[in-house]
């Protein structure tokens, strides 16, 4: 026995050796296949919250949540394909001093719409300089409104026939214009850019209006020396005015909200008005701010406007001008029967419901930005927030100076003939402040 003993020892340790290391090597399998399952779980991890927080940043999502914050939203940094604002590296956080706003093209500008007031003959031949200029000039592709085509007077013009079939032409509410205008061309007056913004729904491409119209008080641009205005524009040598807009929900009472039926929605420039229309009855409309009833308005209407609204409609009810660049959104009553409801201006961050009041004894009908007027029934309300799609409104200065220009030269803002400096009334120069009217008069006569 220990002759086989001592012949099989190393027969045993052999195979101990060979145990020992398959089990090192098992290990360090395992290792391995735990360090390659940790690293993929933190890169699934990692690519889970890039999505997460994607979701979040982008656009569609922003519009659709709402936060308690008094902050308005962020506005998106990019217009149409082709414009954006200017990185700066004086921004704090995420939030531009808006007077350092300008605008930047990331590749050059190729397609332009210019919209011209209609039924106004002086506007005819600023359009067809500015047609032919783009085309021939700049090489651009020029989009018009197919009812511009139709315009008999411009069927006339020999110099329009010229450039004619070079024109893309679109239909209001048929055709989408989403991604396809770098640039937009006004020709009118304050109308011209409300329609612009009513075309796009979402993203606005950056807005150059010029005065051709009766106002222009959101049209800075002359047109005498159009050439050389729109080349620094296309060079990128332009500072931008942000215009907030209102995103205005209607909720019915009897339609069911889902997925597949989501509630339609409109982007307003200007205000959104909410009165009695044809009755006879005062109007009763309850006013909510993030769900907390605020007041009842008892009278004619509610207007809920922009800054750039509140020189508009607004402002004719007793309202404050707002410059366009503050976040806020402004609430002012129509002729309420109360002595003591003003205007009031609250912050762009909020979520405003309005609803026809159960014990009204009318309904009340909405229009937004002077169209689509509709009628709000007991029951149905209208929901109104921020947009994170502003108009990139080109100014002709600065931010500052185009409005303080407007307010003077359009509404005639502060006008009062100027008080004589004293040196200037000769009757008054000799005397003091102890002298009365009766020792005045006392002298006058002594002098006659």
């Amino acid at each position: 026995i220990g002759h086989r003993s001592s012949q099989s020892l190393p027969g045993c340790v052999a195979d101990r050796r060979a145990w020992l290391w398959l089990w090192l090597w098992l290990g360090w399998w395992l290792q391995a296949l735990l360090h390659d399952v940790a690293t993929f779980m933190v890169w699934a991890c990692r690519k889970s919250l890039s999505l997460v927080r994607c979701c979040f940043r982008s656009p569609l999502f922003a519009e659709l949540r709402r936060t308690r914050s008094l902050n308005a939203p962020s506005p998106i940094q990019q217009f149409g394909p082709c414009g954006r604002i200017m990185k700066n590296s004086a921004m704090v956080m995420t939030i531009q001093d808006p007077a350092s706003q300008r605008l930047t093209w990331y590749k050059p500008p190729l397609t332009v719409l210019v919209i011209k007031k209609v039924r106004d003959v002086s506007v005819l031949s600023p359009f067809v300089q500015l047609v032919r200029w783009l085309i021939e000039e700049k090489r651009m592709v020029v989009f018009v409104e197919q009812s511009v085509m139709d315009d008999s007077l411009l069927l006339g013009n020999a110099d329009f026939s010229g450039v004619k079939e070079k024109l893309m032409t679109f239909r209001d509410g048929k055709d989408d214009l989403t991604d396809k205008i770098d640039f937009i061309v006004c020709l009118g007056g304050d109308g011209t850019l409300l329609y612009a913004s009513l075309l796009f729904q979402q993203s606005v491409p950056p807005v150059m209006a010029f005065h051709l119209g009766s106002l222009g008080f959101l049209t800075p641009f002359e047109f005498e020396n159009f050439q050389e205005q729109v080349t620094n524009v296309l060079e990128g040598h332009a500072a931008l005015t942000l215009r907030s807009r209102l995103r205005c929900i209607i909720m019915r009472k009897n339609e069911e909200v889902t997925k597949a039926k989501p509630p339609s929605n409109l982007l307003v420039l200007n205000e959104v008005v909410i009165d009695r229309g044809p009755s006879p009855y005062l109007s009763n409309i309850d006013l909510f701010l993030d769900g907390k009833h605020i007041t009842s308005v008892q009278g004619d209407g509610l207007i809920v406007s922009t800054p750039t609204g509140s020189t508009a409609y607004a402002v004719a009810a007793g309202a404050s001008m707002i410059h366009p660049s503050v976040p806020a959104i402004m609430v002012t009553p129509i002729c309420p029967h109360s002595l003591s409801f003003r205007p009031i201006v609250v912050p762009a961050g909020v979520e405003l419901k309005i609803s026809v009041s159960p014990d009204s004894r009318n309904t009340a009908w909405v229009s937004f930005d002077g169209r689509n007027r509709q009628e709000l029934f007991h029951g149905d309300s209208l929901r109104v927030t921020t947009s994170i799609y502003p108009v990139p409104s080109i100014c002709s200065q600065d931010q500052i100076s185009d409005w303080f220009d407007s307010l003077a030269e359009c509404l005639h803002w502060n006008v009062r003939k100027r008080q004589k400096h004293l040196d200037e009334l000769s009757d008054l120069t000799h005397s003091t402040s102890n002298d009365t009217l009766d020792s005045l008069d006392h002298t006058e006569q002594l002098d006659s």
